[in-house]
Parts: structure tokens; sequence; C-alpha cells
């Protein structure tokens, strides 16, 4: 397991591209229209190449298709060190959001590879906690590059550093293999497993669930600003104290999981996490927002998990093209946060963003009172 949490935690790396692209902004004196679309240079990918992904997974193996994103993902990190220009730094953020979708989608059925389905969630839980570290060590890191080493560009090859410790780490492990098809499933039949109730059910619950995700993101320093009349600076202190409450609740999720049945910990914790953004509409001071903010990611950190490994053993036989499935629903995040400002402009206030996220809760409790 231990070279599998390494992967989870190269899997962070994608969350790097904020600010990434406060960096690129700076450097190369792009617009805010410009430097707004580079974030779609990596996500598109989650949507484009999920489902090919987990169906090509049949013929080549999970490992192997962890290597693979390995490698585009290190071949991402090196060329924008060898020539440094806006288009390399653009082809490296396309090149690190195709390699951490074929992560995404060929880690968690591997993680099956090596656990016992009653640990699965559990264990797919722990990896979120390293996801969650890498993801708050990045800024870190590159502002380490930009102080201590005179541009934030070696953030790059640190990055692929750790890719190809990893990469040999992985290789030189042993994991089971899974039975290799004799040929990759076509993406048509894939699709078809949406007829699957459980599997439908538990898509759409991918993508409310990363809609919360990205919707609290979003919403909190806006709040902040709109009813405490904070500046954007200290605004940002709610999307910090958002991403610690969710860190530690997925680290909490991890050991109780093991404890407790999954369905069991659904239920009881989505209705926790939507109480806490019900909450939000009557909250008009700095500490009750950050207080039920917290609540709510501290509450909703292992419901990804719970999702992701309840589809995959609704059809055990076809994990690989469950798995790319869900994460096609990742793009939850650019679905949520469009009706999230449409609905606020409406109102003219965040109310409306709170709607909507309260309302992706809504069909998260519907979900966890439908499964068994």
């Amino acid at each position: 397991m231990l070279p599998l949490f390494f992967a989870f935690f190269i899997m962070g790396f994608c969350d790097v591209i904020g600010v990434t692209t406060s960096y690129m902004k700076d450097s190369f004196g792009l617009s805010e229209a410009v430097s707004g679309f580079l974030p779609s240079v990596l996500f598109i990918w989650f949507l484009l190449l999920s489902i090919p992904v987990g169906s090509m997974m049949n013929k080549v193996g999970r490992k192997n298709m962890v290597q693979i994103s390995n490698i585009v993902t290190f071949a991402g990190m090196v060329l924008p060190f060898i020539h440094y220009s806006l288009q390399m730094c653009i082809f490296a953020i396309a090149m690190l959001g195709i390699g951490n979708t074929i992560l995404q989608v060929a880690l968690n059925p591997l993680v099956s590879n090596v656990v016992a389905d009653r640990k699965l969630t559990s264990t797919l839980t722990g990896g979120q906690v390293v996801k969650a570290v890498s993801s708050m060590l990045g800024p870190v890191i590159a502002a380490f590059a930009a102080t201590r080493l005179g541009n934030w560009m070696y953030i790059f090859p640190i990055y692929a550093c750790i890719i190809l410790i990893e990469s040999i780490w992985l290789q030189f492990t042993p994991i089971p293999h899974e039975e290799l098809a004799s040929s990759s499933v076509k993406v048509g039949e894939a699709f078809r497993l949406l007829g699957n109730k459980k599997v439908l059910l538990s898509f759409f619950g991918i993508l409310t669930v990363v809609g919360i995700d990205c919707g609290l993101n979003i919403a909190t320093p806006k709040l902040l600003m709109e009813r405490c009349g904070l500046a954007v600076a200290q605004a940002g202190l709610g999307s910090s104290v958002y991403f610690l409450c969710r860190t530690a609740g997925a680290f909490f999720g991890t050991f109780l999981l093991l404890r407790i049945d999954n369905v069991k910990y659904f239920r009881i914790f989505i209705i926790i996490t939507s109480a806490a953004v019900a909450m939000l509409f009557a909250s008009c001071t700095e500490w009750m927002i950050l207080l039920f903010v917290g609540i709510a990611g501290f509450a909703a950190a292992a419901i990804f998990s719970v999702i992701f490994s309840q589809a995959m053993l609704a059809c055990p036989d076809k994990k690989n093209e469950v798995s790319g499935l869900m994460i096609t629903g990742v793009c939850g995040g650019g679905v949520v946060a469009p009706l999230m400002g449409l609905l606020a402009s409406g109102l003219g206030n965040q109310n409306g963003s709170i709607a909507v996220i309260l309302l992706c809760a809504a069909y998260l409790c519907f979900l966890s009172f439908s499964m068994r």
C-alpha cells in the first residue's frame, strides 16, 4: 500500500493549478480572461478521457495504467524546465491534466487488488487524506521555489523527481494482477453501465459531492466579504479553514469506516453536512460562517470514497469501467459553479449559492437512504 499512497500524493498535484495560474499571470503578463482559462486546460481531460481510460484498463492492466500516468505527468513537468515559455507551461498543465485523469481512474481500482472489499472504503479515504496533504503543500512548494530557489518554475523539476521516485517504487512492488481482457471494452459498453440503477445514482452522487466541495470552496470567501465586510485577502481564510477541516474529516473517516457500516456512515454525515449548509442561510458573523463551513467540510470529507467504493462493488467484474464513469463525475464542479453564479446573481446575494449547494446535499441524502 505504501507506493499506492504515494501515488495519491501525486494525485494532489492537480490542485496546484490555483497558485500556478497566479504565477503564470504575473510572469507572462496575462489578462484575467486568459488566466481564467488555464484551469480548464487541466480539468477538461476528466470529461474527455475518464471513460476511455477505464475501458482501456481491461487490456493494459491497472498497475501499467498508473505507470502510464506517471510517464505522461513526468514528461509534462520536465519540458517547461527545458524550455520555459507560455506555450510550454500551458502544455505542461494539459499533460498534468491528462496524467491526473489516468491516475484517478486507475489508482482507485488498483487499490482493490490489494485490500479486501470490507476495507476498500476506509483505504480510499486514507488515500484522500494523503491527496489533501499534497494539495495543501502545493502552494508551499511553489512559494519555496519562488523565494529560495529564485523562480516558481522550479516546482516542475521538484514534482518530476517525486514522480520518478514513485514510478520506480511502484515498478518494483509486487501487486496482484487482475484478469486482463483480450481487447479493450468499447466506450459505449461502459456507458451502458448507467443502466444499472446503483451505478447511475452513484454517478450523480459523485457529481453532487464534488459540487459541494467546489461550491463551499468558492462561496465561503464571498460570504465573508458580503456579510462581514472582509477584504479579499482576509476572506481567503475561509477556504483555508474549509480545506483544513476537510483533511481532518477524511483522516477521521479512515478509521471510523473500519468500525461502522459504510451506508450508515454516509447517512449520518450527509445529514450533518446538510444541516451545516442550511445554517449558512442564517449565519451573519465571521465565526458562524467559518464554524458551519468547517462542519460541512469535516462531515462531507469521506462521502466521495463511500460512493466510489459502493459503485465499484455494485459491478465487481466491471470496476475499471465504473471507475471511469465515476471520475467523469468530477466535472461536477464545472456544473455547480455556473449554477451558483446564476442564482446568486438573480437573487442579488450569496443565498443563491447556498441554495445550489443545499440542493446537492439533498440529493445525497436521497442517495444515502436508497443504498442498502
